[in-house]
């Protein structure tokens, strides 16, 4: 393993400090790196493989699209785009959608709608986002401008292109900020990279109020607490509130690189013809792995699995967190949780030592160990975790 190792660290651009591990394979819920060890997966590739890994159907799907057609470009149709399309379109009950790689690009193209519609009233204006502090969008010059976190945006993002930041779940503050050039409201359902933090229902609708009083969009971003993660098949429907956008990726495709951001009444129409465009977006391959995505949600009933068995991971972590003092929080809904600890640096020290117990896990904001796995796992693997976890502790 060690000689992968050495040549990743000479030949790959260093822009990540890596575990050092090599994933080799996986089956199920578990992952096996080069040497053969076995590691229970409670990170789903950062909230991606909802599926789990060999699940055959999806497996097959994708086989069966790749000796027929990968790519095609946008300049034609295909059909799996297009069912997938419907899919979405009909699940979010929106208009329209377009495809994307990523949730990075997801989110660029969310911004480019809403600023446009403002743009239509007024091209005189220079228009400006609110987002929220401590959220994440991604790392392209346009999701950062829009991410509340400076460390990501220093060296990158002029001040005079960042968005206005307001304290996430205080409505008031969010409402202090608006002016005549505010074209849009940028905001995570539940903000994940900050530190599992999920929107409270007031301020959501709060949000929507906002947006219609003033005529702005309201996007909201689902990239990691949508698709089913949160007990529903996107997070916003637990709160009753319908967003002009709503961007998506991660397990969109299940590892598939393939985001989506989806237009609502007021959204749709916005962009027009040489708008906006992209190479890959949507090809033949990415359509064949939503449908099959949207296809195992139903066969396997993954939302009602995730309320299940995302309760009984409540119950094992409130275990946890009243067992060790230095537990200090515990947030979440449905496979979409993080426990914070009392000092800086814990949750980085805990997700190495889980790693060396053969349990992966992600952290999430300064102090917070992230639970975002496979939707798949049963109430089994949430014991092996926990005692996993215990002995990292």
């Amino acid at each position: 393993m060690n000689h992968f190792i050495e040549d990743g660290e000479a030949y790959i651009l260093k822009t990540y400090n890596r575990f050092p591990v090599v994933l080799d394979r996986g089956d199920g819920v578990n992952l096996y790196d080069t040497d053969g060890k076995e590691y229970l997966d409670f990170g789903a590739g950062i909230a991606v493989f909802a599926l789990g890994y060999g699940n055959r159907e999806y497996n097959d799907a994708l086989k069966v699209q790749i000796d027929k057609l990968i790519h095609t470009s946008n300049l034609y149709y295909n059909v799996p785009s297009i069912e997938a399309a419907k899919k979405i379109v009909e699940a979010a009950k929106m208009k329209r959608v377009f495809f994307t790689n990523s949730g990075t690009e997801a989110i660029e193209g969310a911004l480019k709608v809403a600023r446009k519609y403002k743009y239509q009233e007024d091209p005189d204006k220079e228009y400006e986002f609110i987002a929220m502090k401590q959220s994440f969008h991604g790392r392209s010059q346009g999701a950062l401008s829009v991410t509340g976190n400076e460390k990501y945006q220093e060296g990158f993002v002029p001040k005079e292109f960042r968005a206005v930041f307001a304290e996430f779940n205080d409505l008031s503050d969010v409402a202090s900020k608006v002016t005549d050039k505010t074209c849009g409201i940028i905001c995570e359902v539940v903000q994940g990279e900050g530190g599992i933090y999920p929107a409270d229902p007031e301020f959501l609708k709060g949000l929507r109020e906002l947006c219609d009083e003033h005529d702005l969009l309201l996007i909201f971003d689902e990239i990691q607490c949508g698709m089913g993660r949160c007990g529903s098949m996107f997070a916003h429907d637990l709160y009753g509130v319908k967003p002009d956008i709503l961007t998506l990726a991660k397990a969109l495709g299940c590892g598939i690189p393939v985001g989506a951001f989806v237009a609502g009444e007021k959204a749709d129409g916005v962009l027009v013809p040489g708008d906006h465009g992209t190479t890959y977006g949507g090809n033949p391959l990415a359509g064949a792995a939503v449908n099959a995505v949207f296809d195992q949600f139903e066969k396997l009933d993954l939302v009602a699995h995730v309320r299940e068995v995302g309760g009984y991971l409540w119950d094992k972590l409130e275990e946890l967190k009243n067992e060790f003092s230095f537990i200090t929080a515990h947030r979440g809904i449905g496979l979409m949780q993080g426990l914070e600890f009392s000092e800086e640096k814990q949750a980085g020290q805990i997700v190495s030592k889980a790693l060396s117990n053969g349990l992966i896990l992600i952290s999430a904001g300064n102090n917070v160990l992230r639970f975002v796995p496979p939707l798949v796992i049963e109430k089994e693997h949430v014991d092996m975790m926990t005692e996993k976890l215990r002995a990292s502790f």
